[in-house]
């Protein structure tokens, strides 16, 4: 039997490297082969006098393999790998790009830490190479965080009991002593409370599992391991955490949702949201994080200065729907409340209607919703229209009747606030028009949209981009045209992530005077988005890689959050290629395809046609005219034709024949369609969409 070096394995291979690579003594090193790692490494560089980095470029060249950069650890890596499992084959996952997981290891020969390694992470693993100690201190560093109970309370040294003191809480269901009000009990709730607070969260898990249950904290929006429980103490705090809220702890069968406010001892207030749901093994909670002594305003929400001042031109209507869009946490709510505290000047009636609602606002008056009472988002809307508002904040509309109400609102001299769920900001309109609201309502009652997501920002640890990068950076980089200034690095600051906060990333949608007429006449989504953009609406990829470039975040933040790669790809324009000697008909054709959102590149005779489809970056679409000077149409339909690269981009053939057969003539040489002059605008557009169309299909 031999390994990768092809020597036989009785001895240890890493003693059978030393020798191949003709160090001092290296014949001396007799170690068995059942030797871990470290102590044989230990035995190569006192035995040969090598140093560990000589000795791992060696490794590295005999398995061509790379050695490791400690300066692109992305601490994110090791939530794919368990620790467990890191220990056991002694490796260290240093980065990942959604694809590859590279991974430190002192062996290359141990192909079951590779395997397991691709199973656990779902990526497909890359050894580096590293030193043992190297990787040994990487190990305690990198799964600091992943502590028991036992530890966590023993290490904190105070009085936990008196850590966070409940200060509002509905009357508490009779329990078993030690159940929910034993003092160790009491003591752990409120240590993952406290530690929560501390840690940013503003989310906290509290998660079962068949064995034991764990405690996750959502810090700056990606899920935190904090904790791991036995199950008959996971059981208890989570009794604990009912009793806070005013659940019935008896009932495990049940969702339940409640409230509580806890008091830290330097006084600060902070809100609990209470969900409990059952599950197959026990039940599940989550407790949501809410600063009631935040008053945050617009100015204080980090938007864009473009942004900001976009936002306020909208919260200025008297009237009309203004949006915001995006998932779960993207900081919808607290970007309204920042409106809402804006306009709360007491000279104006605001009403909120919420579900539920997440902060007191003084000033305004705040109803929340009870769908068991009838008290729905469309329901309380309706009455809320009878109380003389000005400016109505709507949590989300869900459903047709919340948007017909609030469109009704909306024109009738109101100024309504509210959530969507959608993509993007352009994608409201078709949202709003699934829902029930026909294009001329959408279009009269929509004043604007911001969609707007949450970036991760970089902590003030983060090292500067040097040298090579990341396979996943270069990437993006020529993917977006930018070049990442900062990487994530890890101190104690930021929990060792490389993160610390987050920034908001908006896209303000405006719908001004030369858009209304485009969403009433059900222009495409593309038609619209081209003419927002020329009246200054920057998209979400476009805010994100200038706060990239600003060395703020990182371009793999952005592709986790927003996608965009994907999104750039998207928001591509397609692009066409105009061949005409005729400048009338150049002007005409572009006019037209512009204003359809098209870019458009002109040329006046063939050989420049065939010179610009040929090039690097070809255009999407070709329109030719049949005669031109140089070379005619049916001369460059044939050479684009006979060149692979050429073969299946499409062409169109303009032509002021009368010809009946010469449209069969040009469509057996390859011409995708085939349009007479005068062009008429619709249907030129028309066959230009269906080129496009049966293109992708191919």
């Amino acid at each position: 039997m031999t390994d990768a070096l092809g020597g036989a394995t009785s001895t240890h291979w890493l003693a059978r490297l030393a020798t191949r690579a003709k160090w001092a003594n290296a014949e001396a090193i007799t170690v068995p082969q059942a030797t871990g790692i470290a102590d044989v490494w230990a035995a190569v560089t006192r035995t040969c006098g090598v140093s560990d980095d000589q000795l791992v470029a060696e490794l590295a060249k005999s398995y061509r393999l790379q050695p490791a950069r400690w300066d692109t650890v992305e601490p994110q890596a090791t939530k794919l790998v368990p620790e467990r499992l890191a220990r056991r084959h002694h490796v260290f996952p240093l980065r990942e790009d959604y694809r590859t997981i590279y991974v430190a290891t002192s062996d290359p020969n141990d192909m079951a830490a590779e395997q397991e390694i691709g199973f656990s992470s779902g990526r497909k693993p890359l050894f580096v190479v590293a030193t043992p100690h190297a990787i040994a201190t990487s190990i305690e560093a990198g799964y600091a965080g992943l502590l028991t109970a036992n530890t966590l309370v023993q290490a904190a040294g105070a009085d936990l009991e008196n850590a966070v003191r409940v200060a509002e809480q509905a009357a508490p269901e009779a329990v078993k002593a030690e159940e929910a009000a034993a003092a160790p009990v009491v003591a752990l709730a409120n240590l993952i409370l406290r530690d929560g607070v501390a840690s940013r969260a503003s989310d906290i898990h509290i998660e079962p599992g068949r064995q034991s249950g764990h405690v996750r904290f959502r810090v700056d929006g990606v899920m935190r391991e904090y904790l791991q429980l036995a199950m008959p103490v996971f059981n208890r705090v989570v009794s604990r955490i009912k009793v806070m809220g005013g659940l019935d702890i008896a009932d495990r069968m049940r969702p339940q949702d409640g409230r509580a406010r806890i008091l830290l001892p330097d006084g600060h207030a902070i809100d609990l949201r209470l969900s409990t749901v059952p599950t197959r093994e026990s039940e599940k909670a989550v407790i949501r994080l809410l600063d009631s002594s935040s008053s945050r305003t617009l100015a204080d929400a980090g938007l864009s200065a473009d942004a900001l001042a976009r936002l306020r031109r909208l919260i200025a209507h008297r009237d009309g729907i203004v949006l915001l869009t995006g998932p779960t946490g993207s900081g919808k709510t607290t970007t309204l409340y920042g409106a809402i505290r804006e306009l709360c000047d007491g000279q104006v009636n605001i009403m909120t209607i919420e579900d539920p609602v997440e902060y007191e606002v003084p000033g305004i008056t705040q109803i929340q919703v009870e769908t068991k009472r009838g008290v729905t988002f469309a329901s309380a809307l309706r009455a809320v229209l009878r109380q003389d508002p000005d400016i109505v904040f709507v949590g989300e509309i869900r459903d047709g009747e919340t948007a017909t109400t609030a469109a009704h609102a909306a024109l009738t001299g109101h100024l309504v606030l509210s959530t969507l769920h959608t993509n993007d900001a352009i994608g409201v309109i078709a949202r709003l028009a699934d829902l029930g609201l026909d294009r001329a309502t959408i279009a009269t009652s929509l004043r604007g949209v911001v969609a707007q997501r949450l970036l991760r920002k970089l902590c003030d640890c983060a090292a500067s981009v040097t040298g090579e990068l990341t396979p996943e950076e270069a990437r993006l980089s020529t993917l977006t045209g930018v070049r990442p200034v900062k990487r994530v690095r890890g101190c104690d600051k930021c929990a060792q992530t490389g993160y610390f906060g987050r920034l908001p990333v908006a896209e303000v949608f405006m719908v001004s005077t030369a858009i209304e007429p485009l969403i009433a006449t059900d222009q495409p989504a593309t038609v619209i988005a081209a003419r927002a953009h020329a009246e200054g609406m920057r998209t979400l990829p476009d805010v994100a890689i200038d706060l990239v470039a600003q060395g703020l975040t990182t371009l793999d933040e952005a592709e986790r959050v927003i996608g965009i790669s994907e999104r750039v790809a998207a928001l591509a324009r397609t692009k066409v290629l105009i061949a005409d000697d005729d400048p009338v008909i150049r002007a005409i054709a572009a006019r037209v395809l512009e204003d359809e959102g098209y870019e458009v590149e002109q040329v006046a005779d063939g050989e420049s046609a065939l010179a610009r489809a040929s090039s690097a970056t070809p255009p999407d679409v070709v329109i030719l005219d049949i005669n031109m000077p140089k070379l005619d149409g049916r001369h460059v339909l044939a050479k684009l034709r006979s060149a692979p690269a050429t073969q299946r981009l499409p062409v169109l053939i303009l032509t002021a024949s009368e010809d009946e057969s010469l449209e069969a003539e040009l469509m057996d040489e390859g011409a995708d369609d085939y349009l007479r002059k005068p062009l008429e605008p619709a249907r030129f557009t028309a066959r230009i969409r269906a080129v496009l169309r049966r293109t992708r299909m191919r």
